[in-house]
């Protein structure tokens, strides 16, 4: 595992980017601004939680996906390769279709509102997550989502190969599902949109469903690791 985590990490952002516009368009055709009877329907303004939603999860998804690739790069394990390629592609599904309720509300992909702000509306369960500097952060800050993997982690997954790729990611996926969670039962708490709504409930029931794998498999691994 040579190569630097940068240089491990741009290819999968833009397979990530790739999917979702190639989602995103199939979105724009498929949708309509209009009912049936013609009238306007109304759509996520920005600001909203459902816009904030939408870029926020995007970004913690591409994380999720980044992840996956560097672990089947980094074991032969046919159980956590199984299960990291069931997480790249659906949270890469996902990620097309939150790319494509933006350009069909016509707004941009990315604010230059910080992250996570939208989930500290009133009702959001998530309490005093916009009430400090570490609950927002700025770009690139490793508290601005919750759960989500700092640089350093990163770092040492792409470095690392065998069972201690396999504990590392599974520990790191954990928090990044717990996080994922948080934020799509945020979003159920604040958004009307019902195709948001929608997709943050199967977010909450399949992560919730997945948690509960991840920790067997990496209570198994870290037995074996510390057997070693």
């Amino acid at each position: 595992m040579s190569e630097s985590a940068g240089a491990r990490r741009l290819p999968t952002v833009a397979v990530v980017i790739l999917v979702a516009a190639v989602v995103g368009v199939a979105g724009l055709v498929a949708g309509s601004a209009l009912t049936s009877a013609g009238e306007r329907v109304s759509r996520p303004a920005e600001g909203s939680a459902e816009a904030g939603f939408a870029r926020d999860m995007q970004a913690h998804h591409a994380q999720a996906v980044e992840m996956s690739t560097m672990v089947r790069d980094g074991t032969e394990d046919p159980e956590v390769r199984s299960l990291a390629l069931d997480i790249l592609l659906t949270q890469q599904q996902q990620a097309g279709q939150m790319y494509g309720w933006l350009e069909q509300w016509d707004l941009p992909q990315a604010s230059l509102a910080a992250p996570m702000q939208w989930m500290s509306e009133p009702g959001s369960g998530m309490g005093s997550m916009g009430d400090g500097a570490d609950a927002t952060g700025g770009p690139g800050s490793d508290e601005v989502m919750p759960g989500i993997a700092s640089d350093e982690d990163l770092g040492r997954l792409a470095e690392a190969g065998g069972l201690d790729a396999e504990v590392l990611y599974l520990r790191l996926m954990v928090a990044h599902h717990e996080g994922g969670v948080a934020m799509a039962q945020a979003a159920l708490d604040l958004v009307g949109d019902q195709d948001v709504r929608r997709l943050a409930q199967a977010i909450v029931s399949s992560q919730t469903a997945e948690l509960a794998v991840l920790n067997d498999m990496l209570d198994a691994r870290e037995a074996g690791s510390a057997g070693r």
